[in-house]
């Protein structure tokens, strides 16, 4: 399971932020106790459009491309193919840091890199076997010097480290070498940090998964509990979607006969019941994206639901959804401990923080008190803030003038 994620110096992000997912004692009802750990089963980002929410998963997916790929994808080029942080051009001198605090069956890791222009400048991996509170350090790494400070890494090490290019990871390097007892970890990123696009940018389920019947039947059964008019999924030269007729099942063709939500519903589904199979972490990017909230609300239930997921699936989402933060809902979907917020400075920067940081009041309305910018996140709008600017454009009035005749009732 994913515990912590940190970075820093990377896209719209100028300093360090960390996405959490440890809970205290009495929050969060869902969170799952993992080797003396409380980890949340799902973590929600809201803010305003170009905050920085998507920024947060694709540093995540950049760090599981950085772990899978650099020894083979970097050789091709002189440095590493890193974004830091663009509004800044110190910014490019400064190294970029990611790492995951995570817990793999009873084992928990700690493993991070910095990276500049050129190369790996630092990397590290430490462990805490079996829930142990002491930390055991299994390899640190300053440029193109190696310490293994303990024997708690077992294994030829020497062969990795002359396989391990300036400009990759030791752990790739260690991946690739099938060094045994880094293996967990680097498979770990193989089987997590999968990022689904937003709405109908999501890729379709991928047609050999289909094919299997027991997979197939599952899609069908959650394609038919939304409410979609689907009866079926036709697998032949192509995938199409079998509808209710009165004289029998009519296939839809998925991309020109199919709505924007059933699309994108049916693309989330393949990821989705993966990551519940293989209690893997999902990235979901604009979860609510051609989605009614109360599909959106049930998604969220899945992973908190422990007969849904009983490996411990977790879903990382951004989205604009604030009915998930409301009690209009039957159960209210989403914990204040699972709800984090990004912002934009002045500057360009964007920050991120936690609802619960911003002293929400236990009984408080979530959904209200997020809509009215108590806890920032929303845009800087005000109200009528749209007619105004037409209204400025077509009669050449002030934004003053234009304020105080809609004040007036005249406009």
């Amino acid at each position: 399971m994913l515990a912590r994620f940190r970075a820093a110096n990377v896209l719209s992000f100028r300093g360090e932020f960390e996405l959490s997912l440890l809970v205290p004692d009495g929050g969060d009802r869902s969170a799952r106790t993992v080797e003396g750990l409380r980890i949340s089963p799902v973590a929600a980002v809201f803010g305003a459009n170009a905050s920085g929410k998507t920024n947060v998963l694709d540093a995540m997916r950049w760090m599981r491309h950085a772990v899978l790929d650099s020894v083979a994808d970097w050789a091709r080029l002189k440095g590493v193919p890193r974004r830091p942080f663009a509004l800044d051009r110190k910014a490019k001198n400064e190294t970029s840091l990611f790492e995951v605090d995570m817990v793999i069956r009873e084992d928990r890791y700690v493993y991070g890199f910095e990276v500049s222009d050129e190369r790996v400048e630092t990397e590290w991996l430490h462990a805490f076997p079996q829930g142990s509170p002491r930390r055991q350090v299994w390899f640190d790494r300053d440029g193109d010097k190696y310490r293994f400070p303990s024997d708690r890494l077992k294994g030829a090490k020497e062969p990795v480290v002359e396989y391990t290019r300036p400009n990759a990871l030791f752990l790739t390097a260690a991946g690739s070498l099938q060094m045994k007892q880094l293996m967990p970890v680097h498979d770990w990123f193989k089987d997590n940090l999968w990022l689904v696009g937003s709405g109908d940018n999501r890729d379709p389920c991928p047609r050999f998964h289909l094919l299997n019947p027991e997979f197939r039947d599952r899609v069908e059964g959650l394609m038919a509990v939304t409410d979609l008019g689907v009866s079926g999924v036709e697998v032949k030269d192509r995938v199409t979607l079998l509808h209710h007729g009165k004289d029998g099942p009519v296939p839809f063709d998925l991309h020109h006969q199919e709505s924007f939500g059933t699309r994108a519903w049916f693309a989330l589904l393949g990821p989705l019941l993966k990551a519940l199979n293989d209690g893997a972490v999902l990235l979901v990017d604009g979860l609510d994206s051609s989605l009614h909230p109360l599909v959106v609300a049930e998604v969220v239930r899945l992973f908190k639901d422990p007969v849904a997921s009983p490996l411990g699936a977790q879903l990382v989402f951004t989205g604009h959804d604030a009915t998930l933060l409301s009690n209009a809902h039957v159960e209210r979907p989403l914990d204040r401990e699972q709800v984090w917020i990004t912002e934009k400075e002045k500057t360009g920067e964007s920050e991120l923080y936690p609802l619960t940081s911003v002293g929400v009041r236990a009984g408080e309305s979530l959904e209200r008190g997020y809509l009215r910018g108590r806890y920032g996140g929303v845009p800087r709008l005000g109200l009528g803030g749209m007619a105004i600017e037409v209204e400025q454009r077509a009669t050449g009035a002030t934004h003053e003038q234009c304020r105080r005749e809609r004040t007036a009732g005249r406009v």
